[in-house]
């Protein structure tokens, strides 16, 4: 959302908390953001700052406080990143109405995660409605603008727990619904019985996972593509093509990446608690990648996967 106006908010809240100064924030999302339509017909911004390992309590605080005082206006969260509380009291101090602050969140079963010792549990349809107006209650924002399903998880009761996110958009706690590192064959699977198709499908995504064939299948059925893990988690930023581009640009390895995810019509996820590098992630938006350049960084996929892939762990 292009804004022509950028006005100086002084948010005294912000002070208050220890050992952070005043600081000043823009009402308006910075101009060179820009969004993408919902089926809702509401508007997401293509570039957030995701809060996964930021620390609950101050860390997380401050560092959404810090991305709205920046221009941001898109904070991706989750149930299992546990600070949804700090997000919401962040995103209330700011001063900026709520409207105009896009917020996700995710629900996951947890008994999934790669490092638990649990056994795996089925999907629950009330623990997703629970989940819910769990993630609603800490956020206390009035509403989630757009919540997903964590990952497949269980595949006998996965069309159970999409039902309970589609019952929550129909009552109004959510505007748009989501899933998260979905291959084509479990949203293939999921087709068969949803009512709601998924306005988004965020995956691990960066010029050495690209994943072709997932995103080609998401564009052709109208699902947006969202782009976590989209520095690789720092593991290639010494790689030879990336840092003749960021040379060519005067730009850092990472912002050619974010900029890579940004001309390939995602949207783009990068995390940090650090403001220049919150700030450096934001100038991204405004590098522009030629054919030639795009290219190279085209013939880098291998498949790399820099976190978990429940789209290959997870059955069908």
């Amino acid at each position: 959302m292009p804004c022509s106006r950028v006005f100086i908010l002084q948010i005294a809240s912000y002070s208050t908390v220890p050992n952070t100064p005043q600081v000043s924030f823009t009402s308006t999302m910075s101009a060179f953001v820009q969004s993408k339509l919902l089926p809702s017909g509401n508007s997401i911004p293509n570039l957030a700052l995701g809060v996964f390992q930021s620390n609950a309590g101050e860390e997380a605080y401050n560092t959404v406080l810090t991305a709205l005082k920046l221009g941001y206006r898109h904070i991706d969260t989750a149930t299992a990143y546990e600070n949804e509380s700090d997000v919401g009291r962040a995103i209330r101090d700011s001063g900026i109405p709520r409207e105009e602050i896009f917020v996700t969140s995710k629900y996951y079963e947890i008994s999934w995660i790669p490092w638990s010792t649990t056994p795996k549990q089925p999907w629950s349809y009330q623990d997703v409605v629970d989940g819910v107006r769990e993630s609603n209650r800490k956020l206390g924002l009035g509403y989630i603008d757009l919540y997903l399903l964590h990952a497949p998880c269980d595949s006998a009761t996965r069309a159970e727990a999409w039902r309970a996110l589609e019952d929550m958009q129909a009552e109004g706690l959510v505007r748009d619904i989501g899933v998260s590192n979905f291959g084509e064959k479990h949203l293939l699977k999921l087709a068969k019985t949803w009512r709601v198709k998924p306005a988004v499908n965020q995956v691990e995504l960066h010029p050495w996972l690209a994943r072709p064939d997932t995103v080609k299948f998401c564009e052709d059925q109208g699902i947006l593509m969202e782009a976590y893990s989209p520095l690789a988690r720092a593991e290639k930023m010494d790689d030879p093509v990336i840092m003749e581009i960021a040379n060519e640009l005067n730009a850092t390895q990472a912002q050619v990446m974010i900029a890579w995810s940004l001309a390939k019509g995602f949207i783009s996820l990068p995390k940090s608690v650090k403001e220049s590098r919150i700030k450096s992630n934001l100038d991204s938006a405004k590098l522009k990648l030629s054919a030639e350049q795009m290219a190279k960084l085209g013939s880098l996929d291998e498949y790399f996967v820099s976190g978990w892939d429940p789209i290959k762990q997870h059955e069908i």
